[in-house]
């Protein structure tokens, strides 16, 4: 996601992103380190998902 994404998924203007960034980094990595980690427990859904098609498709 760019800034300007995040800014809008986090319902900011992204000049307050860009002020968090540079005013209050403690909070702008934890706000980074949430989505990072909300996009890999994503990901490793759609791999346990692919996981089990292939599963089921190799057991019948």
């Amino acid at each position: 996601m760019t800034k300007r994404d995040i800014a809008g998924f986090l319902n900011v203007d992204i000049k307050t992103l860009y002020n968090w960034e540079k005013f209050k980094p403690n909070l702008y990595k934890t706000v980074m380190k949430g989505l990072a980690f909300e996009e890999i427990v994503e990901a490793q859904k759609e791999s346990y998902e692919k996981v089990l098609e292939l599963q089921k498709k190799h057991e019948k």
